[in-house]
């Protein structure tokens, strides 16, 4: 099995920036961030697939990117301008490239998660 492993939370002013990377043990092609604010249900906030093309939510967009380390595996999120409204945490999840088409077309969901990191934004 893939295991899934987030690092880089912390906490940080409203304006600031934080880059969160994702790492995997096995071979995965597909790559999410989501995150879930106390109190609220987990949202997605980026993806990134087989092809390299990223998608992000809008209320992310232009602020946050993502981008894949294809050498040394890791999946970065580098977030700018952060906001309070952004305290969460962010979970990365992952699949391998075969479940990857059925992903991309909303049809199936990621198989590997990883427990999640902590970034607070104070104003």
């Amino acid at each position: 099995q893939v295991q899934v492993f987030e690092t880089g939370g912390g906490s940080v002013q409203s304006g600031g920036s934080l880059r969160l990377s994702c790492a995997a043990s096995g071979p995965t092609h597909c790559w999410a961030w989501f995150r879930q604010a106390p109190g609220k249900e987990r949202e997605w906030v980026a993806r990134l697939y087989t092809d390299g093309t990223t998608q992000y939510a809008d209320s992310v967009k232009g602020r946050f990117s993502v981008s894949r380390d294809n050498v040394k595996n890791p999946l970065y999120l580098q977030m700018n301008s952060l906001r309070p409204e952004d305290t969460a945490t962010y979970v990365c999840a992952a699949d391998e490239i075969r479940k990857c088409p059925m992903i991309r077309l909303g049809l199936s969901e990621y198989n590997y998660w990883g427990q999640g990191t902590q970034v607070i934004v104070s104003s």
